[in-house]
């Protein structure tokens, strides 16, 4: 079936990410070069001094180490949203040299939106045929335009939903991953990337947990940071932290 959703991989990573982070921090404030420095940051000293410069806010550090996610099942929605994240380098599959070939019962890949899915199997089913209707769209056009190929694909994918999958491998640094979760995280997020920023989060805190120990929505390092559009249910989010990252 042609109905996707959400896959992430953490693929790789910074070797030994908050050494380095802790090399940063400490060179900052001592006289001592780089060797003795190196042979300075033992695992023990790691957490103490990320936690200094997360409380401090002297966050340029933790900026060398970096963090490679590949992403799929998700809308071109939510690459209109994650390409918002200037700090980042992005690969994604391209609608131009990449047709929509039919699958499954003869669509390409979708998402089916959330809001969809809460009214029942019946709007899903119609949803589905919206769908196929689209491809024969899609498919008429690649016929009259050329029958495939780069020129026929750049015109054809016009009538291509924003529900029509992509797939992606993003790049972030440390700080731009907290500025991320922080954001999307959130109740007030959009469903589809709020779903994948957790996915995320669960990743980078596994890989570096002192690195990722206050990251998250805002309310979970303080106040909220929506205002008068707060979700109101920062107690909410605050036990599903605790739940799902229990240390």
């Amino acid at each position: 079936m042609p109905a996707v959703k959400p896959r992430v991989e953490l693929l790789r990573h910074t070797a030994q990410p908050e050494e380095i982070v802790a090399m940063g921090a400490r060179l900052c404030y001592s006289d001592a070069d780089i060797g003795t420095l190196r042979q300075g940051v033992s695992r023990r000293d790691q957490g103490r001094y990320i936690e200094k410069l997360v409380d401090m806010g002297h966050l340029s550090p933790i900026e060398h180490a970096s963090f490679t996610f590949g992403i799929e099942g998700v809308s071109r929605s939510l690459l209109a949203q994650i390409t918002r994240h200037r700090i980042a380098s992005f690969s994604v599959k391209s609608q131009r040299y990449v047709g929509a070939v039919g699958k499954g019962d003869g669509t390409f890949n979708y998402v089916v939106p959330a809001g969809v899915e809460a009214l029942g199997l019946e709007a899903v089913a119609r949803f589905e045929s919206q769908m196929r209707t689209i491809q024969g769209w899609y498919d008429e056009w690649v016929k009259e335009i050329g029958g495939g190929g780069e020129k026929t694909f750049e015109d054809a994918r016009f009538v291509l939903p924003n529900a029509a999958e992509t797939k992606m491998i993003v790049t972030m640094n440390a700080r731009e991953l907290h500025h991320f979760f922080l954001l999307r995280c959130c109740n007030r997020a959009q469903w589809e990337i709020r779903e994948v920023a957790w996915i995320m989060l669960r990743l980078a805190k596994k890989a570096a947990p002192n690195l990722f120990k206050q990251a998250g929505p805002g309310c979970v390092a303080g106040a909220c940071t929506e205002g008068a559009m707060s979700c109101g249910r920062a107690g909410e989010v605050l036990e599903r932290m605790r739940r799902e990252f229990p240390d």
